[in-house]
């Protein structure tokens, strides 16, 4: 699977009401978008698409656990 860029502009302004930044944004979007559920499936998907890894990079998110304790905080 392939991060869909366009789907996901398509989706921040069919959802306006979603708070947060673009990464907590894309968070929701891939999770509902691509079903997905595992926290481990989530950050492999990020990590394989380029920009994803660049937000991850900046938050320090270098595995599943630290992606699931971000994701609490929000």
């Amino acid at each position: 699977m392939k991060l869909d860029w366009e789907e996901f502009k398509l989706y921040k302004q069919e959802m306006p009401h979603l708070k947060g930044d673009n990464f907590t944004k894309l968070i929701y979007f891939v999770r509902s978008f691509y079903h997905i559920k595992s926290m481990t499936q989530l950050f492999e998907f990020l990590k394989a698409d380029e920009t994803a890894a660049m937000m991850l990079q900046k938050r320090e998110i270098n595995s599943p656990v630290k992606l699931e304790l971000y994701l609490e905080k929000i």
